[in-house]
């Protein structure tokens, strides 16, 4: 998919404006402070409805103003099976990923006043949020992403439901469903209500909780290799390794059988979890066990063991480890939705020792990317694409096409 035109209304520091894409992509060049990231932040809001800098909705609008609104239009680009995927989400109400041939219209608004969001594809106003899901299947990358590494657990979790939500028939319903029963399971613990009521949102919790484990242990167990394979290629060093660090102990052999076994193994041992811990919780008020509670581990494959990145790990393995799991991200959109992915580039280059960076622009021109969108502080910092991609300049929020 690419991006042809972007009309941008109060948003952030960002000019009211109406732009048209080139098909290649463009780079976005200007100074700091001047809105080049909120351009992109723009753009990534219409893949999945909120900021990729976790900032609130209210924060994104104007100041002095009451509504922010942003309109795209996507297009397929000639990618092979554009939009007919079989791994995605669509058709089941998760995510709205469909591709029907012409171009597409998304439009998000936020109004402060009664703070209400509003999400329309060609005009019609989606029955649901996640229904408008994916419609540019973008990633993007940013300096910001070693977090994903030198961060908590809850960032990788993050990062895994995004991913999954995106990509994953199901999944997304399944996240919900666990999030909503777990609040209530939490408010009951909390009240100190008789045992019987906490355990009936037990079946609830446990059967949406081993859908969404399994479903992590699929994907991080099928994308480890290629993690490692661009850890590599990057770092130009050791391999890492990407492995799932799941709250639940979950018993080995479980995925022999298939996805259903899987599921239901899992559901086991977190079913015989709540019960071991439930003296426990009842003393703290709260869920101490489950999928809320889950990890990505992130190593350097040295030995048994290896060296965990988070602890142990120098900012530039830190970062490459971000960039290797960016990839991913990108290699699963083409994976599961048979679509070259949208690539926004946030200044990724300045944190970059001058190896690391070439070798990063050497993957990504052979990788299978679509559209590309870069931000750059001088001309002479872009440097994927150089001579296709169209610039442009932005100050105090205008930007100069």
């Amino acid at each position: 998919m690419r991006l042809s035109r972007l009309v941008l209304r109060h948003f952030r520091n960002l000019q009211n404006q109406e732009l048209e894409l080139p098909s290649e992509g463009v780079a976005l060049i200007g100074d700091n402070a001047q809105g080049k990231s909120n351009f992109l932040e723009a753009i990534y809001y219409l893949e999945t409805l909120r900021s990729f800098r976790s900032a609130r909705d209210d924060q994104l609008v104007r100041f002095g103003e009451d509504v922010f609104r942003i309109v795209g239009t996507a297009e397929s680009d000639g990618s092979a099976g554009d939009g007919d995927g079989d791994g995605g989400a669509e058709g089941d109400g998760d995510t709205a990923q469909s591709d029907r041939g012409g171009p597409t219209e998304i439009a998000a608004a936020f109004q402060q006043r009664g703070r209400k969001k509003k999400v329309t594809i060609d005009g019609q106003e989606a029955e649901r949020l996640t229904d408008a899901l994916g419609r540019l299947s973008a990633v993007i990358f940013s300096p910001a992403d070693v977090e994903l590494v030198s961060g908590g657990p809850s960032e990788r979790r993050r990062f895994l439901d995004i991913v999954l939500s995106l990509n994953e028939r199901g999944y997304m319903k399944s996240l919900q469903d666990y999030r909503k029963i777990l609040q209530r399971r939490n408010a009951a613990l909390k009240a100190g209500a008789p045992t019987s009521s906490v355990a009936a949102w037990e079946p609830g919790l446990v059967r949406s909780g081993a859908e969404v484990m399994a479903a992590r242990r699929r994907w991080v167990h099928a994308k480890c290799a290629a993690f490692g394979d661009y850890y590599a290629a990057v770092s130009d060093e050791a391999r890492a390794v990407m492995s799932y660090a799941p709250d639940v102990s979950i018993p080995p052999g479980a995925e022999s059988e298939g996805a259903a076994s899987t599921e239901e193994a899992i559901a086991d041992a977190f079913r015989e979890a709540l019960h071991d811990s439930f003296e426990r919780e009842r003393r703290r008020g709260v869920t101490v066990v489950g999928p809320h509670r889950d990890d990505v581990r992130l190593r350097l494959e040295d030995g048994d063991e290896g060296m965990d990145l988070r602890d142990y790990g120098s900012g530039g393995q830190r970062r490459t480890a971000a960039l290797a799991l960016k990839l991913v991200e990108a290699m699963t959109i083409r994976q599961h939705r048979s679509r070259n992915p949208m690539i926004l580039l946030d200044d990724v280059f300045a944190e970059l020792d001058p190896g690391r960076s070439e070798r990063v622009l050497e993957l990504m021109e052979h990788e299978e990317i679509g559209q590309v969108v870069i931000t750059a502080p001088k001309d002479a910092d872009v440097r994927i694409r150089r001579d296709q991609l169209t610039r442009w300049r932005i100050a105090d929020g205008v930007i100069e096409a």
